[in-house]
């Protein structure tokens, strides 16, 4: 196996030189590099999960550093700190629920293995969670007794307890890590996966003789909007030019390539031409915790047009481009500005710099920003992997895939 110093220094560096741009690319390989971390990871006999999450965190905290407008990065690194606590969780769960059984039946030694009760998954929850209750002062007392017992009676096996409590440790952390690697291995696999489940739902909102205006470049919606055409859907697309970078063009050169009739329109015409639309379909960089969209530069202004018009503005986004920050963290960094050599070369304003003050200082500033922000009252509706969700939604899936704990990246020390 490689040094995982070397494969987090790799990636660093290949994300602080933006040689990774992407929200899948960056995700999926966050998470390859993660699940190396893991699989070396030494594992001490007590706190394995918190040993687990301080290592996650410490290498975490490098990665969104890196490049703190990839937001797939820390989004995998959440995503990941969360499996670890619910296979933790899980492990515990399930070995209190073990031993609460072999208590009772330790207790039914006397009594008819035929006659005994066979013990419901209700019931072995309901017994984990009383071994996990804080005791209170009347449950101490009427245990008192009890616990006298079993001390005198245990006096003579402590040597052998000793033993089996050391292997149980060492089980119980391969059995955490075995665990773990194996729910992150389900997660590349989603990752890698997403393009497909979100493209089955296209023949659900996709009609017959419509027409779908689109702007920039995305890989999802190429295959959202192919896979309806082959449900022979018949419909037309807007392309958005989506200048400086003009992805469109390539996204209009694929789309014509794979059989749809396609429309290239200018980012200024987009206004004109939204009343002949009956849907805005769009990829995403990121979605915020508030529904909110970071997307590529021009997507605000369509999703005004659309507002104005009542056309359905649509976004296509995976499950891992869903942030648990909301837009106003100060720790989130909403865009990222370009080479200005995309809007202007450099010949064309050398000339425009003040040399009479003897400062040498340019009349022109050329701002190229790469992203744009759509706030969740002009998104109509986010179709993902896992369906078709409302703005209003995206809190209930946080909750589903991220853990209050982790919002906030940070070394956190072991406790035994």
């Amino acid at each position: 196996m490689p040094d995982t110093h070397a494969l987090v220094n790799d990636f660093l560096n290949k994300l602080k030189k933006r040689k990774i741009e992407g929200s899948k690319t960056t995700a999926k390989m966050t998470a390859e590099l993660l699940r190396s971390v893991i699989s070396q990871q030494r594992i001490p006999n007590t706190n394995q999960a918190g040993a687990l999450i301080q290592a996650i965190n410490a290498i975490g905290e490098q990665l969104v550093s890196a490049n703190p407008v990839e937001l797939a990065v820390g989004n995998i690194v959440r995503r990941v700190l969360h499996i670890i606590r619910e296979e933790d969780l899980s492990l515990t769960t399930a070995s209190i629920g073990g031993l609460s059984l072999q208590a009772l039946s330790d207790d039914e030694d006397n009594v008819d293995r035929d006659d005994r009760p066979v013990l419901s998954a209700a019931a072995v929850a309901a017994a984990a969670r009383s071994t996990l209750r804080a005791p209170s002062l009347q449950t101490l007392l009427e245990d008192v007794p009890h616990s006298a017992a079993i001390h005198q009676s245990s006096s003579s096996a402590g040597d052998s307890e000793e033993k089996t409590k050391s292997t149980d440790k060492n089980s119980r952390s391969r059995k955490l890590k075995h665990n773990v690697i194996e729910t992150v291995n389900d997660l590349i696999q989603d990752i890698a996966t997403c393009h497909e489940l979100i493209a089955e739902q296209a023949v659900e909102h996709i009609h017959h003789n419509e027409v779908i205006l689109t702007l920039g470049s995305s890989g999802t919606v190429i295959e959202f909007l192919c896979a309806a055409k082959e449900k022979k859907r018949n419909f037309r697309v807007f392309v958005a030019e989506g200048a400086p970078r003009y992805q469109g063009h390539t996204l209009a050169k694929e789309l014509v390539a794979r059989g749809l009739q396609t429309t290239v329109i200018t980012d200024s015409a987009v206004f004109a031409m939204i009343s002949r639309v009956n849907m805005v379909i769009v990829g995403a960089h990121a979605v915020m915790a508030n529904g909110g969209v970071i997307a590529p530069v021009g997507l605000n202004m369509v999703a005004l047009a659309a507002q104005r018009h009542a056309v359905p503005f649509v976004v296509l986004a995976g499950i891992h481009k869903l942030c648990p920050l909301y837009p106003h963290n100060p720790e989130v960094l909403l865009n990222e500005l370009k080479s200005p050599s995309e809007l202007l070369d450099f010949g064309q304003f050398s000339d425009c710099i003040d040399y009479g003050t003897g400062t040498g200082s340019p009349l022109l500033h050329v701002v190229n920003p790469a992203f744009d922000y759509v706030p969740p009252n002009l998104v109509s509706l986010f179709i993902t992997d896992t369906g078709g969700h409302n703005p209003s939604y995206m809190y209930r899936l946080i909750a589903d895939y991220y853990s209050a704990d982790d919002l906030v990246l940070q070394q956190r020390p072991i406790s035994s």
